[in-house]
This record gives C-alpha cells, sequence and structure tokens, in this order.
C-alpha cells in the first residue's frame, strides 16, 4: 500500500530522477515543497513553467539563455577571437561564475565515448571547426577523463588544420591544495605542467 497519494508518488519520482537526488532525497524535498506549497511549491512550478516555454538553446555556442543568440554570444565586449569549449552548459557556468574568461564558448553537448557508442557525429563538433574558422585561439576546457582526453585530442586533431592555436587548460594542485590529500594523476600532471617560480 502507498504511502501517498499518486500524484505525491508521481512528484518524487520526478525529483529522483534529478542529478545528486535519490528515492530518499526526493522523498524530503517533496514533503518540504508541499509542507511550504505557498513559499517553495507554487513558486517552484511557475518558474519551471516560465523555465520550460522560453529558454532554448543558443544556435550559436549552444548555451542555454531565453534568446538566441545568447547573452555571451550577443555581448559585443568579449574576445570574439577566443573560444573556450566546454562538455555542458554546466561548466560554462562554472567558468562565468570564476571571471576568469572573457571570450566566447562552444558547448558540445557531451564527450566522445567508446563505450557509450558517442561519436564525433553526436557532438556540435562541425560547428566549432567553422567558428574556429575566424579564431585565434580554441582553448579545451574538458574534463580530465579518459573521454575529455580522448575527445580533447581529437579536436586537436580537428582543428589543426585551419592554423588556430588550441590550448589545452593547466591541470594539477588545487589552490590551498595539500600534496598528501591529492590522487597520483593530480601530483604528477602538476609535476609534468610545472612553470617557472
Amino acid at each position: 500500500m502507498a504511502a501517498a497519494g499518486p500524484e505525491i508518488e508521481r512528484l518524487i519520482a520526478l525529483l529522483a530522477k534529478l542529478p545528486g537526488l535519490g528515492p530518499r532525497s526526493a522523498r524530503r524535498a517533496a514533503l518540504a515543497l508541499l509542507k511550504r506549497k505557498d513559499q517553495l511549491l507554487d513558486p517552484l512550478a511557475l518558474a519551471m513553467a516560465d523555465a520550460s516555454s522560453k529558454v532554448k538553446v543558443c544556435t550559436t555556442c549552444g548555451s542555454l539563455d531565453t534568446r538566441d543568440p545568447c547573452a555571451v554570444c550577443s555581448d559585443q565586449n568579449r574576445d570574439g577571437g577566443l573560444i573556450c569549449v566546454v562538455e555542458e552548459v554546466g561548466a560554462l557556468w562554472a567558468l562565468e561564475r570564476a571571471g576568469a574568461f572573457n571570450g566566447r564558448y562552444h558547448v558540445l553537448g557531451g564527450l566522445l565515448s567508446a563505450l557509450d557508442g558517442r561519436g564525433p557525429e553526436a557532438l556540435r563538433i562541425e560547428g566549432l571547426v567553422a567558428r574556429a574558422a575566424q579564431a585565434r585561439e580554441v582553448i579545451l576546457a574538458l574534463p580530465a577523463t579518459v573521454d575529455g582526453q580522448t575527445t580533447a585530442h581529437y579536436l586537436a586533431d580537428r582543428l589543426g588544420p585551419s592554423g588556430v592555436s588550441v590550448t589545452m587548460l593547466a591541470r594539477g594542485v588545487p589552490v590551498g591544495g595539500e600534496l598528501d590529500w591529492l590522487d597520483d594523476g593530480t601530483i604528477a600532471q602538476a609535476m609534468r605542467a610545472r612553470r617557472p617560480a
């Protein structure tokens, strides 16, 4: 016998599909929403409906915004000669939060993965190659994973004939990081990427 009606169970099931929420967390979130219907549930439902009807994918870079081209692609104060390639929109948002980049972006929509059967045709690579023809540098800000590195090497090979400079983010010891807490791969990469003091 269900502890709640079908509407509540459906809410819990949908919340459980979100990243980072399992069945127990989804139940707690649903309960919090339902207990504070006027302050949380109703405004959330309106915000979700608004986002669903207005947010679209930028046809230039692949980001999400309420306009196309997006705010970043439309901003004339950004350096159009720099393109930072990211796996997904979340990485773009992280770079924007850091405030360390003032160029344009290109969202691939995933990474090459032989295990998942995801080849170059599944990603937004052709658009990147076309955009790179007008750029002076393409920065590959991809994860330090096998799939991330495979994708980076593939993109470097594809972009090579255009003559654009292709760079990658530095990897290594994080700010405030202590060596005895870091994994072996991070320490090895930091040693390889060392620079003059």
